[in-house]
């Protein structure tokens, strides 16, 4: 294997180190998927159309099957991608996980997202408070969790946060990552 000219010894690299690749990702503008392995493509596409009133925009056919099914908020801003887990790599089951967080616009717009559940019978954790901010947790039919989060903390440095048996014990502010503390001079 070829070792990269500039070798941060396995740190992050810093601000201007690296050369004119640093910069990449600035030019990254928006992540194009996320893709989710779901039981019962059909059902799954229905359920998250309604509850994001996403468009199908995409379908992808294996051998005669639909096997995905890639969907687009209105607005072009993300992709949820839907996957038979039949197809996907060691079926992934992630049931009780949050794949993905989304920012909503306010607090308020989470209150009312929850109220949209409420109205498809859908079900979700109800708006919690959190350290961080309130979020919403709703599970899909397969159980994978979509979390909304009006994250009120700032993202500008680091903030560690430690749970103990699932409850928030407090925050930190240097990282216990050993790769992390390197990369930060620690």
């Amino acid at each position: 294997m070829m070792k990269p000219k500039n070798d941060s010894g396995g740190r992050a690299p810093r601000h201007g180190e690296g050369g004119p690749d640093m910069d990449l990702i600035s030019q990254i503008t928006r992540i194009a998927q996320v893709k989710i392995p779901v039981t019962d493509l059909a059902a799954s596409v229905e359920w998250y159309r309604r509850l994001l009133g996403l468009r199908l925009w995409v379908e992808i056919v294996e051998d005669g099957v639909v096997r995905g099914a890639g969907l687009m908020d209105p607005h072009d801003r993300f992709n949820l991608s839907l996957r038979h887990r039949s197809v996907c790599a060691s079926e992934p089951d992630l049931r009780g996980f949050d794949v993905v967080a989304f920012t909503p616009q306010s607090r308020a717009a989470l209150h009312r997202l929850a109220e949209h559940c409420d109205r498809l019978r859908i079900a979700h954790s109800g708006v919690q408070e959190t350290p961080g901010g309130a979020l919403l947790d709703v599970p899909d039919p397969d159980g994978t969790v979509l979390r909304f989060y009006d994250f009120t903390q700032p993202t500008g440095g680091f903030t560690g946060v430690e749970f103990r048996d699932g409850r928030h014990v407090g925050f930190y502010d240097t990282s216990r990552l050993p790769a992390s503390r390197a990369a930060d001079g620690a």
